[in-house]
């Protein structure tokens, strides 16, 4: 069986983008918890950026592991 070396190029490519994001959302979760109480239209920034970078990581982890419906 051949395997096909582009795609598994783009393999790592799509995880190590979902391993910085996912690093930038444990930076953002810290940082919510530092400002905790101080600055709610920071903290209210932060947590919309966090929003989005779930969704970014869902969508390339869905590329990565497409769900298949038998």
């Amino acid at each position: 069986m051949k395997i096909d070396r582009k795609f598994m190029g783009e393999d790592k490519k799509l995880l190590q983008e979902i391993d910085q994001l996912r690093a930038e959302h444990r930076t953002i979760d810290l940082a919510i918890m530092e400002l905790a109480g101080a600055d709610m239209i920071r903290i209210q920034k932060l947590k919309k950026r966090k929003l989005l970078l779930r969704d970014r990581i869902a969508s390339l982890e869905s590329m990565l592991y497409p769900d298949i419906i038998a």
